[in-house]
């Protein structure tokens, strides 16, 4: 991929990964669209990056998702690359069936890290299809790969994500669309506060991402996730009871 001169679309971009994210494409001379939830976190990206667009999004939401599509379709045609970023993970134990929240918690996981990055890609791929070279990046999970028991539907969507991701991959490989998958291990983030140990920041992934990117390494496994994946193949039942307790 050039590194410089692309229209990028980042979902989730004013926190955590997604702003790290962010800093490496404007830092490397692109012309960056945040999308998020907190209006706050989007003011103080602007704040900080004024050239960076911003818009208030709930991907959850299908009017917001609509107005969404129809506000880069219209204000921002020359869109190239696409960034799944946004997610949310709830713990929660099945077995406990009267706390289950399948109207709140679990819709919101299943809209949030599955259902509207595949409705998003579906809806601007005519968009990044006009140019030369586009791209697609969903950020996916080591979870996806080996899952934790605390956070079962989290782990479901990763990894539906993941093979979505490659699905899509296989469709798009006769295109200028290239399709980047980034499966990071526990990062720290607001997301994972207060869980887990070794963690790597978002800058570092950020930085791991960018040096893959740029060589069109598709598949990115980041940090702890290169063992992962290796134990998976050679040995699963260890990689499971490594990720089972996380």
């Amino acid at each position: 991929m050039n590194p410089s001169g692309h229209t990028v679309f980042i979902t989730g971009g004013a926190s955590g990964i997604g702003l790290a994210l962010t800093e490496q494409f404007v830092k490397h001379g692109n012309k960056v669209i945040v999308a998020g939830r907190s209006e706050s976190k989007l003011s103080e990206v602007k704040s900080r990056y004024p050239e960076v667009h911003v818009i208030r999004c709930d991907i959850s939401q299908e009017g917001d998702m609509n107005r969404l599509v129809k506000w880069l379709s219209e204000e921002h045609p020359d869109l190239s690359v696409l960034i799944n970023n946004a997610g949310i993970q709830h713990n929660y134990a099945f077995n406990d069936w009267r706390a289950l929240d399948t109207e709140g918690k679990i819709k919101e996981e299943t809209e949030i890290n599955l259902i509207a990055p595949i409705r998003l890609i579906a809806q601007l791929l005519p968009l990044l299809s006009r140019h030369q070279e586009a791209a697609i990046v969903n950020i996916s999970s080591g979870l996806g790969i080996a899952p934790k028991k605390s956070a079962p539907v989290y782990c479901a969507t990763k990894a539906g994500l993941h093979i979505f991701t490659k699905a899509l991959r296989y469709q798009l490989e006769s295109t200028p669309v290239k399709v980047f998958e980034i499966i990071p291990p526990i990062v720290d983030t607001a997301m994972t506060s207060g869980r887990g140990r070794g963690k790597i920041t978002a800058e570092q992934l950020a930085a791991e991402f960018w040096r893959s990117y740029r060589r069109d390494r598709l598949e990115i496994a980041i940090g702890k996730v290169k063992l992962l994946t290796w134990l998976n193949r050679f040995a699963p039942g260890i990689a499971e009871a490594i990720l089972k307790n996380s």
